[in-house]
């Protein structure tokens, strides 16, 4: 067998209308013979067959077959062509198709040598000459076959130079057997690698008439074409290692500083997590640091000697808490605190004192049918009067205003006028509603929506009273039970106004404790004065009287003014309004003056 190195060989065969069947299966036998010389595998000598006549058919290419048998199966299943004689196009299609790596042949660096191997019996019909120089000159070396009646002239043009040693012509099909041994010589010729001193430090690879050497895997040959240096895989920075590139015999590794381990892609370092073994023995947080860890503590405690423990620090010694009154430390926090009688503002630090009469106050009116309208225009005069000696402001006194009749409606909420004529002309601006009287519902409302922070109640932190004033002039349609319950439980101080036909039990039910304080009742509208005299009762129970302090300063301080306000305003009202309410006043006057004197007289 040839053993002088790998080759791309490739067999050009003329299957033109000629070459009759019986020559061409002394072709076949001719291409059967020399693979079966070769040392053939995808490592080795790699072999394709192309037959032409009028045209180009690959019968396999270089990267099709790697055994002896299937290209012996291959080349046995060949049909003729049968038609004309393009020897120069065959050549075109070896140079441009079958001797490309994408057919299989290897890359020009390795320096395996493409034979092709023209074997025709007849003049060609197209040109070869100038096709056959390319060829060569693209690193093809043809061997020229002419059998028969194959031109000379032809052959010479196409072979490869030396001629002697590239073209041969054979006088009949019959005796092309006996020349595929002379043929074999040829294309295998010596051993140089072992005929010569070849030099090369790794291995040496023969050619026909040359040779070349080689290095093992991981090694680069050196300029001087035998020598071998070791390749330094890392060298070209494209390895992707995140920490350190190791080369190893051509290829390399990658591998990580101490304290990290290599991830699943390779490349990459991941960080060994020390703390999640467990033994840390931290008593706050454990920190992994590359070869170990650390206790961390919680903010607001510091780390003890012993590296693991932590004791919580008086943080109002250690930072600028800004506290205007007192700062008062707690586990990992702290906060401010303000002396008894005033307020922490909402920047959290300082401290102020109780406004007068600033509260919340929701005024919830009756609008119903039984109200009339000359009576409705007298609740909206006592209303604005209330606003007139306010100090109405987003941080002062907030002022909502609620009516209902057979339902609910919120003229305005507590967040939506900042200043007391705003609020004096939006009520004068309401709507007298009529129809029935659903007091519960007005409470039930009260409740959910008008002190709510969404319409404007502040939280109930900042010690804002939150006030309900309910005026009703009859007994209600629905059950207020419930509503006035829930209204009292959620720390609204509910004063109840009756007039008319109001029912004294639902008042004493909407009111809070001490009930006495917080609901008055009238006949009518004209004598409104008398409904919250009980207002001006000190509601902050004095000091040295064993009554039970329910209120903080500033709310009772609040709710007194409210009451001082309400009661002159009602007075001022009654007087400028209803004439003849004076002239009953007086009457009413006259009639204790007359019971004094009786009584003297007894």
């Amino acid at each position: 067998k040839c053993r002088t190195g790998p080759l791309d060989v490739v067999f050009v065969i003329d299957s033109s209308r000629s070459v009759r069947p019986f020559e061409f299966e002394t072709m076949r036998r001719f291409m059967m013979d020399i693979i079966g010389n070769l040392d053939v595998g995808p490592n080795a000598t790699r072999v394709g067959v192309i037959q032409y006549s009028s045209q180009v058919q690959n019968i396999f290419s270089l990267k099709t077959f790697f055994t002896r048998a299937d290209m012996e199966r291959a080349i046995n299943s060949i049909v003729p062509l049968a038609q004309g004689t393009m020897t120069g196009l065959a050549i075109q299609y070896a140079m441009n198709v079958a001797f490309t790596t994408q057919e299989g042949a290897r890359p020009p660096h390795k320096r395996i040598p493409r034979i092709a191997i023209i074997v025709t019996d007849g003049r060609p019909q197209d040109r070869v000459t100038e096709v056959a120089t390319q060829a060569r000159n693209a690193g093809i070396e043809i061997y020229a076959v002419g059998i028969q009646r194959a031109d000379m002239n032809s052959l010479r043009a196409m072979a490869s130079p030396p001629l002697e040693e590239h073209v041969f012509l054979v006088e009949s099909f019959e005796l092309i057997q006996q020349f595929a041994k002379q043929f074999q010589d040829k294309l295998c010729g010596v051993d140089m690698c072992v005929e010569r001193e070849h030099g090369c430090q790794h291995s040496c690879v023969s050619t026909p008439g040359s040779f070349y050497c080689e290095c093992n895997p991981g090694y680069r040959l050196n300029v001087d074409g035998k020598t071998c240096a070791p390749i330094d895989a890392c060298a070209d920075g494209r390895h992707g290692c995140q920490h350190h590139c190791v080369s190893v015999q051509g290829s390399f590794s990658c591998r990580c500083r101490a304290g990290y381990y290599l991830s699943h892609n390779k490349r990459s370092c991941i960080m060994i997590d020390y703390c999640s073994f467990g033994n840390h023995s931290c008593q706050h947080e454990c920190v992994s640091i590359p070869n170990g860890h650390y206790c961390r503590c919680r903010s607001g405690f510091t780390l003890q000697p012993d590296g693991k423990s932590c004791k919580a620090t008086d943080l109002c010694n250690g930072v600028d808490h800004g506290c205007e009154f007192k700062c008062v430390s707690t586990e990992g926090s702290y906060h401010c605190m303000c002396p008894e009688g005033q307020q922490l503002q909402a920047d959290g630090k300082s401290c102020s004192k109780c406004g007068a009469g600033h509260v919340d106050l929701v005024m919830v009116i009756d609008g119903s049918k039984s109200v009339r309208p000359q009576n409705f225009e007298l609740v909206k005069q006592f209303v604005n009067r209330i606003v007139d000696l306010l100090e109405v402001s987003p941080h002062g006194t907030r002022v909502g205003l609620v009516q209902y009749s057979s339902r609910v409606r919120t003229e305005f909420p507590l967040n939506k006028y900042h200043s007391a004529d705003e609020i004096k002309k939006a009520v004068m601006d309401v709507e007298y509603m009529e129809k029935g009287t659903m007091t519960g519902l007005a409470l039930k409302h009260m409740v959910e929506h008008s002190f709510s922070e969404l319409e404007g109640a502040r939280p109930l932190s900042h010690n804002i009273p939150r006030i309900g004033l309910v005026f009703t002039d009859g007994r209600s349609q629905d059950d207020i039970s419930e509503w006035a319950r829930r209204a009292k439980e959620s720390g609204i101080v509910m004063f109840a106004v009756g007039v008319g036909k109001a029912v004294e039990e639902e008042l004493r039910a909407i009111a809070s404790e001490p009930v006495e304080q917080h609901f008055s009742y009238s006949a009518d509208f004209t004598t409104m004065t008398h409904l919250v005299e009980n207002f001006s009762l000190n509601i902050c129970p004095e000091e040295g009287k064993g009554e039970t302090e329910i209120r903080s300063p500033c709310e009772c301080e609040a709710l007194v003014q409210f009451q001082t306000n309400t009661v002159a305003i009602l007075q001022s009202l009654t007087e400028k309004n209803i004439l003849w309410a004076c002239s009953l006043a007086q009457m009413t006057a006259r009639l204790e003056d007359l019971e004094k004197q009786i009584a003297n007289k007894k």
